[in-house]
């Protein structure tokens, strides 16, 4: 499936209509599907539906690793939309009530608020020692190379991108979607599926840090997440919670939020 087409359009310069074709990035629709039975469905960007789902699960609480799945199914026929998981029999017995939960909706794509959240993520995600230290100019750097990396964004002017580095700012997985929780689940689920999650200590987003964005770091294992614009309060009460580091790069300007001690001059 194409990840972006060409449309038309009238541009206005200097005072003249200009017809014109550019790109623009794809989103459709991909329904999750766990044991059998609907999930959620979120809009995406076409690609890496394997990446996209393993991520997504880990988020969620439904997995914790890669062993946790015997299958990830994805129908490669035009038009088809629908990605299938399979847990292991000890997998699905352990994570039984959130499959049986009735009117489910997914926590890490959409808009549960408040505060009362924070302590149902605390449930599923083992708070994370500091074990790495990055400079804050290197990770101003990183940032200002990020859009250097996004072919996608290069086409359509319209893709988020996450990375995930180790501790050495070695990059392990880069993805680009139209959505920023799509970017990050199907950066953290190539590094899941590649066995690779205990070398994963640092993601750059291309976007605001929100509580999902922090839960799905979280579960991740990461102990800094690098994003574009401040973060919401919830966010940092999460972030806190769990002892990640937020670091908000705008303007030239670097903020340190959560456990500070990670970040050096």
């Amino acid at each position: 499936m194409d990840r972006h087409v060409l449309q038309s359009m009238m541009e206005v310069r200097e005072g003249t209509l200009i017809r014109e074709q550019v790109g623009l990035i794809v989103e459709e629709p991909l329904s999750i599907r766990i044991e059998g039975a609907p999930y959620a469905v979120v809009m995406r960007t076409p690609g890496e539906e394997k990446e996209h789902v393993a991520g997504f699960c880990l988020a969620e609480g439904l997995v914790e690793g890669p062993g946790d799945i015997v299958t990830i199914g994805f129908c490669t026929e035009a038009g088809t939309n629908v990605a299938t998981v399979t847990l292991t029999d000890a997998r699905r017995r352990q994570v039984a009530e959130l499959l049986e939960r009735k009117g489910f909706v997914s926590q890490t794509s959409c808009g549960i608020c408040g505060k009362a959240v924070v302590d149902d993520i605390r449930q599923v995600v083992v708070p994370i020692a500091v074990t790495a230290r990055f400079s804050g100019a290197r990770l101003m750097a990183l940032v200002d190379d990020l859009p250097r990396r996004q072919s996608l964004n290069r086409e359509t002017r319209g893709a988020h991108a996450a990375m995930i580095l180790d501790a050495q700012e070695t990059p392990l997985a880069l993805a680009e979607d139209v959505g920023r929780h799509n970017a990050l689940d199907k950066a953290i689920g190539r590094v899941m599926l590649d066995g690779r999650l205990s070398d994963a200590v640092l993601g750059i987003v291309s976007s605001r840090l929100s509580y999902e964005m922090v839960q799905k770091a979280a579960r991740a294992g990461l102990q800094v997440l690098v994003g574009l614009s401040r973060p919401t309060a919830l966010a940092v009460d999460l972030a806190r919670s769990v002892g990640i580091t937020l670091v908000c790069v705008q303007s030239g300007r670097l903020m340190v939020f959560g456990e500070a001690s990670r970040v050096f001059i």
